[in-house]
């Protein structure tokens, strides 16, 4: 069966990942106006972990992602984990975020 886990090298998905130290860690205010980290995922983060103080709209890309009404919806007081590459598919290196309503905060951890 499929997965989005990061795997061993035998090629079974490992059910638990840690934090990343050392830098893994972001806070993007969302506002009216889309926002992205400033500091770029670890070439080798292949999952990040998404908590937001309010609902916000939110979309994974390159240096230049922005984040529109119509990306993704991520409610507030959700703790969620996502794949963002590696391996043999593209690697993303940043989220934008918008808010919904009122500005929040989306924290984003790396996760190794």
């Amino acid at each position: 069966m499929p997965t989005i886990m990061p795997i061993d090298h035998n090629n079974n998905p490992i059910p638990a990942v840690r934090l990343k130290s050392g830098g893994g860690a972001h806070a993007i205010a969302a506002t009216a106006a889309s926002a992205r980290n400033a500091t770029a995922f670890a070439a080798d983060t292949q999952m990040v972990s998404l908590y937001a103080t309010g609902p916000a709209y939110v979309r994974f890309g390159g240096s230049d992602v922005t984040a529109s009404a119509s990306d993704h919806y991520f409610p507030s007081g959700v703790y969620y984990d996502f794949s963002i590459g590696g391996d043999k598919v593209a690697h993303y290196t940043h989220i934008a975020v918008l808010r919904v309503s009122a500005d929040c905060t989306v924290y984003v951890s790396e996760k190794e």
